[in-house]
């Protein structure tokens, strides 16, 4: 089961938390909402990093 795209298009350009299917979380800043996948900026602990998640791996989200 895969997060809709018109749902997470939403927090385009907003601090979202994801939570993985595997539990892992983290902070994102969405920056392009494609059909499979999101990609922005992910923070990974000490700096603000490109990157692409699949819709398919995020179990839920929450912007800010």
């Amino acid at each position: 089961m895969a997060v809709d795209p018109g749902a997470i298009r939403g927090c385009l350009y907003r601090n979202t938390y994801i939570w993985l299917n595997n539990g892992q979380g983290f902070w994102f800043y969405p920056t392009f909402v494609g059909r499979t996948s999101v990609s922005g900026f992910r923070w990974n602990g000490f700096f603000w990093m490109f990157s692409g998640v699949s819709l398919d791996r995020i179990e839920s989200f929450t912007c800010f």
